[in-house]
Parts: structure tokens; C-alpha cells; sequence
């Protein structure tokens, strides 16, 4: 499991609902390791998902019943059209297909991810939202993470 903590006088706080929610998991009185890294840069981070929680809404019905009613997979979808896959070979398939690469925070640096952030933006706005400016976009993007 992973959560965001911040660090405050009192101790660390979860940052978000999700993360709150998953301490929330963890048993009073037990002792738990956990491994303590940097955030790459949280608030970017939390607009990445603002920028995939967004667009989610936009969808039609139809286009998200496509995604199994499952954000996630649409969200690795949006990464492998933008480039962040690599190739392999499906043995059931009998093809090579592409598999999503991690964005996880020791995978990736800073530029990188900003890179990936804007191609994944533009693959939004050609591919799935064609009918919708970016300035109407963007507006209503500041509301997911602002």
C-alpha cells in the first residue's frame, strides 16, 4: 500500500480522501514498515490525476461502459497512446502488443513526467474529446485539483 503523508509537528498526515482512507486500513497497536521517499513533485502528481479524473467525467456513457466503467483502464489506455508502453509478445494472442510502462516515482523523473503529462493531454483532447475546447477543458480542470 502506498499514501502520501505530510510531515506536520504532530506527526504525518495522510494528504488525501483515498490516502485517509487507507490508514484508516491499518490496525491500531500493530507495527507496520514503511519505506519514506520524497514525492516527485505531489502537487503535479495530484494534477496528473486531476487531468485523468477530469476527461473520465467528459466521457460518454457509452465510451466508459468501452473501459469497463473502469477509470484505471482507461487511464492506461490514455499511457500506452502516448508513448509510454513498451512492446511485448502476447502468447495467446500470437502478436506483440503494447504494455504500459509505471509512472511510478522511481521510474520516472521530473522532466519525464511533465513530457508524458502533456502527451497524454493532447492524446485527451485529439482522441476522446474532440468536441470540447482546451480553454473549456482547462477550466474545468482547475476544479479537480485546485
Amino acid at each position: 500500500m502506498d499514501i502520501y503523508l505530510k510531515n506536520t509537528s504532530s506527526g504525518l498526515r495522510p494528504m488525501t480522501d483515498d490516502d485517509y482512507d487507507s490508514k484508516q486500513k491499518l490496525k491500531i497497536g500493530e507495527v507496520y514498515k514503511c519505506s519514506i521517499k520524497k514525492a516527485r513533485n505531489y502537487k503535479f502528481h495530484q494534477k496528473y490525476f486531476a487531468l485523468i479524473n477530469c476527461s473520465w467525467e467528459y466521457l460518454l456513457e457509452p465510451q466508459q461502459q468501452f473501459f469497463s466503467n473502469s477509470k484505471e483502464s482507461y487511464r492506461y489506455t490514455c499511457e500506452i497512446a502516448a508513448g509510454q508502453c513498451e512492446k511485448i509478445y502476447n502468447i495467446e494472442m500470437k502478436a506483440w502488443t503494447d504494455q504500459k510502462k509505471s509512472i511510478a516515482f522511481d521510474k520516472m523523473d521530473e522532466f519525464a513526467f511533465r513530457e508524458l503529462y502533456n502527451r497524454i493531454k493532447d492524446v485527451i483532447l485529439t482522441t476522446f474529446l474532440k468536441h470540447i475546447s482546451y480553454e473549456e477543458f482547462e477550466k474545468n480542470l482547475r476544479n479537480f485539483y485546485e
